[in-house]
């Protein structure tokens, strides 16, 4: 497998001779308005993408929407993007979202339920956007555990902080590659909405043998934990198995 960071959530995975285009984000920067409150007030996104748009889209097989906050989906994916792709979605609201924007291929997950992308088994797992009445606020995300004959267990946890559900989907589904969303990105007085250092952390005791990724990171005006920072930690702990890739860098396992 390949998985080659754009921007922000937005990754290209390579996996079971499937690319699966993750959570696209393709405005220029500043088409759209910042996350509020927060302690920048930034248009976002804050920065450009790493490559052309098409050289994104080129080869895609199908494209994952975690969610469908403007970071993860926004105008412009909902534009460029081919209207008959095949997209997996985590319910029907989402869906409807989509089918307004002219999508015609989208399949609605189900948690814990597997389903078949030509040869790749894909199964969504849940999230939890913050904690306490922010999760409830941020509404339903999804995370999703990849499984083929030929590569490694992937889990893509999506924007989740960490909770029990990820100590669980990592227990039941053993993956040997982790993908976090790990920027800390904050709203002021609603806390963390995704991962920070201490909740990647806790993964990598969780999951001491696998490889995590990080990103999410330093792309939208509420980040708050970047990259510098996040590897200063790295360091600290000993966390050898921890990647944190910069925008248009790929890896492979």
């Amino acid at each position: 497998m390949n998985i080659q960071q754009i921007r922000n959530a937005t990754v290209n995975v390579e996996y079971g001779g499937q690319k699966f285009l993750i959570d696209p984000m393709l405005s220029k920067k500043g088409e759209f308005e910042p996350f509020l409150p927060a302690k920048r007030d930034d248009r976002n996104p804050i920065l450009e993408l790493p490559m052309p748009v098409d050289e994104i889209l080129d080869g895609v097989d199908a494209v994952i929407v975690t969610h469908t906050h403007e970071d993860h989906f926004d105008q412009a994916a909902r534009e460029l993007l081919p209207k008959d792709i095949k997209m997996f979605m985590q319910d029907e609201a989402d869906a409807e979202l989509a089918k307004k924007s002219g999508f015609t291929n989208i399949e609605v997950m189900e948690e814990g339920v597997g389903t078949t992308f030509n040869g790749v088994e894909l199964t969504e797992v849940d999230g939890r956007h913050g904690h306490g009445e922010t999760a409830k606020l941020a509404g339903n995300v999804m995370g999703l555990v990849f499984q083929h004959p030929d590569e490694k267990t992937f889990y893509l946890a999506g924007d989740t902080v960490w909770y029990e559900k990820v100590k669980e989907n990592i227990d039941t589904y053993k993956p040997e590659i982790i993908m976090l969303n790990g920027g800390a990105n904050e709203m002021n007085e609603l806390g963390t909405l995704i991962m920070g250092k201490e909740d990647i952390y806790e993964v990598y005791k969780a999951a001491p043998e696998a490889t995590i990724v990080v990103d999410h990171m330093e792309a939208v005006n509420h980040w708050g934990l970047s990259r510098e920072e996040l590897k200063n930690f790295i360091n600290e702990k000993g966390m050898t198995n921890v990647l944190v890739p910069d925008d248009g860098e790929s890896n492979s396992f």
